[in-house]
């Protein structure tokens, strides 16, 4: 990219204030936190809900950005920069993505619909690119933002682009196709995604079609509510019968007519007819979904007028497309940031921004391969990429494949290896230990392998927790809130289960203002882990007070005895104004300053510079039961009285915060000026319309270790509790008691989920393995096992085993390896 900024002036309709318009520019951005950002970035500050860009200009202007997109100028700012004042900075990258993909003329491939977009993507991205460079959409960057990052990663190279767009309600898709401006369009498979942001499915599709308003064809698969919303679209856009090229298994008036669809071996045979001619087409995946999203590929290699023998020989190499970045622990105190299957620039840009926010080490190591289709010559790419390690500060780099070997010298402290196979073979050489591993790859580099020998060894039982899920939901929260509301998250109990420094420095990312834990070995471990936020300990003992201190936590203090205690070791110390929080009981009757003390707690503190009090909280005992509804205000009240004394008697203006997770919702008007969120970052709420909002983060997962059929009257497991009425077939599966799988689960109370089926928990739980009736089920040993996830969820198995979601994802043992994916 290299576009003059005065340029931008009138294609955005901004206001020009600044010293320099002729800067040349050749980054864009809208994350403040990315150390890609230098002299010649422009900065799109984007305002929403949660966040507001234009908070962070001056420290970018620290920084050395100079160029930025505003909807207004901060004070402190003013005469700093060059700035293009906007009406709407979200709007403004629009059109600025809209007119960079004006400047290039090659084919245009559009993708939308509510599943399989990012799969088909990823797919034609192969199928294709032996014949063309393409630029395609990095990860899932389908969204109002993603989309335009997408588009302006387009160069002078690319000769074939194939972009998706998402949308979550009406009145989106106009301004992504705008920006796109598809050629060919595809709309994938319509299914509930987003159901709750328009009136009804014709409505959903009537608004993804508007992707395709200028396309010169639209490939989809033909039904009754697909074509009637296309005969109207068509009409409105006078598009013709040769705009529309569709497939079928049912219509026989479909372009393309599956004759037949024979899955064996997890291949598929599907046998189709296109103009009077039959042909079969074998691929190598039996489910419904990759079948489907094979034949929308399929529809493109025809209408582009591949042949037959291209066509078959192209997709019977098709892959599972791993479209996540996992986080994993590694050998020798190391980390390791999994992104083993893609291998091009702007998902490279991506990886690294993501190294930074994950890394658990000060070292920073990255194993790269070849990249592919970038565009770039060879010279021009590894230049480019070797600047963004050197921005990235990346200490060492490990490159595989002949081509980044013969561009060694551009990178400082780096080795390179011709293939996959002598890396390996010097492997024990190559000392990993105490740092953060970004592994990045292309799939014919196999750099899977690398991961297995760099990862930390557990049995096969894992908790997969999903980052962009943890983002959502604690957005969805953010939106509850009042502008000037801060937001502490709980992470106690290792992240309720999930993996608590992984969490922390996710939401350090997501700029929350404090993080809770339950004790203080909790928030030294996370201080370990240079986690930089503020960290409240919530039942600090006095024994811990010394480490509080040492680490700069802040202890919750619920006891004169316990504040004496305290003060007594910031006096030996010579403390000054170190923050404390202020637990006071209103009716739970836990933990806290009740009403009767109260006024010895003021005389104890009155003139007292020792201790700064940060905050005074209280916590509510039925927040989440409106039949308390009564209690729960006194409880407010009561606060609000006890709090606003001390405020008064002590001349402090402290945080107050009151609401957990289910008063956010439940009481509004008690947010003061911090709220508490717990259970509901991971996806939990008691309320069913609340709940439908959240997303699933945690999925626990296993496999299969043995298969066997017993015959009638045998028994399974200990005790003898489950006896076979018939001949049986029994799965084992490596998670029982010590896993944290109650032994109440079992005995038929439960079940897990083997190929989309449910299977019965059969006899008892053990300590580290269970069995299930798999009769019903064609599976094998190594195949996968969630036992809970979407299905079931933490809140069914609450609700049979009579406890709460908190137990159950508490429970789950630090035995099992925590993936953490993006």
């Amino acid at each position: 990219m290299s576009i003059n900024l005065k340029s931008l002036i009138t294609v955005l309709d901004a206001k020009w204030i600044g010293s320099d318009s002729d800067v040349i520019i050749d980054h864009i951005s809208i994350d403040s936190r990315s150390l890609q950002n230098g002299s010649q970035t422009l900065f799109f500050a984007l305002s929403g809900v949660n966040n507001d860009a234009h908070l962070f200009i001056s420290e970018l202007i620290e920084k050395g950005v100079q160029n930025f997109a505003v909807e207004y100028i901060p004070e402190n700012c003013i005469g700093k920069a060059n700035f293009l004042i906007v009406k709407n900075t979200l709007t403004a990258l629009q059109q600025f993505a809209a007119y960079y993909r004006s400047l290039f003329h090659f084919p245009i491939i559009g993708l939308t619909g509510s599943n399989g977009k990012t799969i088909v993507k990823e797919w034609l991205n192969f199928l294709l690119s032996p014949d063309f460079n393409i630029i395609r959409s990095p990860k899932s960057y389908n969204s109002q933002v993603g989309v335009p990052l997408s588009v302006i990663a387009i160069n002078e190279k690319h000769n074939l682009g194939i972009f998706e767009a998402g949308i979550s309600t009406v009145n989106e898709m106009d301004k992504l196709e705008k920006v796109i401006r598809p050629d060919i369009g595809i709309l994938t498979n319509i299914g509930s995604a987003h159901d709750e942001g328009f009136l009804n499915v014709i409505q959903k599709i009537d608004e993804k079609l508007l992707l395709f308003k200028e396309s010169n064809i639209i490939i989809y698969q033909k039904d009754h509510l697909v074509d009637s919303c296309l005969s109207q679209f068509s009409a409105e856009y006078s598009l013709h019968s040769r705009n529309l090229f569709s497939w079928s298994f049912t219509d026989k008036t479909a372009d393309v007519f599956i004759l037949k669809k024979e899955n064996q071996n997890e291949t598929t045979t599907i046998q189709y007819q296109y103009k009077n001619e039959i042909f079969d087409l074998e691929i190598p995946f039996w489910d419904a979904a990759s079948v489907e999203n094979a034949i929308s590929c399929l529809l493109v290699l025809i209408y582009l007028k591949y042949d037959r023998q291209t066509i078959q020989n192209r997709m019977s190499l098709l892959y599972p497309v791993e479209m996540r970045l996992e986080v994993k622990n590694g050998i020798n105190n190391c980390s390791i940031i999994d992104d083993s299957y893609s291998s091009d620039f702007q998902s490279l840009k991506i990886a690294l921004d993501f190294l930074e926010s994950q890394k658990k080490n000060a070292s920073k190591t990255v194993i790269l391969s070849d990249i592919f289709q970038s565009g770039f010559s060879n010279e021009e790419l590894y230049s480019k990429v070797a600047q963004l390690i050197v921005d990235n500060k990346v200490n060492r780099v490990i490159g595989i494949g002949k081509t980044i070997s013969s561009f060694t010298a551009k990178f400082s402290n780096s080795i390179t290896f011709e293939n996959t196979a002598e890396f390996i073979s010097n492997f024990e050489s190559l000392d990993f230990s105490n740092e953060t591993i970004l592994i990045k790859g292309a799939r014919t580099f196999r750099f899977e392998e690398i991961v297995s020998l760099l990862e930390e060894k557990t049995h096969e039982t894992i908790l997969e927790i999903n980052l962009n899920s943890i983002s959502h939901n604690l957005n969805f929260f953010k939106s509850k809130l009042a502008s000037n509301v801060k937001m502490m998250v709980m992470v106690k109990a290792f992240g309720y289960g999930n993996g608590g420094l992984e969490i922390a420095k996710l939401l350090e990312h997501h700029k929350v203002d404090y993080l809770g834990v339950a004790f203080a070995d909790e928030g030294i471990s996370l201080k370990n882990g240079r986690i930089k936020l503020p960290i409240m300990v919530l039942n600090p003992e006095s024994t811990s007070f010394p480490s509080i201190i040492q680490y700069q936590l802040e202890p919750e203090i619920y006891t004169i005895k316990g504040l004496n205690a305290f003060l007594k070791i910031a006096r030996e110390k010579n403390l000054k104004d170190f923050p404390i929080h202020i637990k006071l009981d209103t009716g739970m009757h836990r933990l806290g300053f009740e009403e009767n003390t109260i006024d010895e707690l003021i005389q104890t503190l009155k003139g007292n510079s020792t201790v700064h009090i940060q905050s005074i909280l209280s916590h509510m005992a039925t927040s989440d039961d409106l039949q308390h509804y009564d209690f729960a205000l006194s409880q407010i009240q009561l606060f609000e009285k006890l709090s606003s004394k001390l405020m008064i008697e002590l001349n402090v203006n402290p945080i107050r915060h009151i609401l957990n997770t289910s008063g956010i919702s439940n009481f509004p008007e008690a947010q003061y000026n911090m709220v508490r969120l717990g259970i509901g970052l991971y996806g939990v709420s008691n309320d069913p319309s609340e709940q439908k909002h959240l997303e699933n983060v945690g999925t626990l997962k296993s496999i299969i270790s043995q298969v066997r059929t017993i015959p009638a009257g045998d028994s399974v497991g200990y005790g003898r509790r489950f006896i076979a009425q018939k001949e049986t077939k029994i799965a084992t599966i490596p998670i029982g008691y010590a896993d944290g799988i109650s032994r109440l689960w079992g005995n038929e109370v439960g079940y897990v989920i083997i190929k989309n089926q449910k299977a019965r928990i059969v006899g008892s739980v053990c300590m580290d393995m269970l069995m299930v009736n798999v009769s019903d089920i064609e599976c094998k040993e190594g195949d996968s096992v969630i036992v809970f996830g979407e299905s079931p969820t933490v809140i069914e198995m609450a609700e049979a085993l009579k406890t709460i979601p908190y137990e159950i994802l508490a429970s789950i043992s630090q035995r099992v390896k925590r993936v953490f994916f993006r």
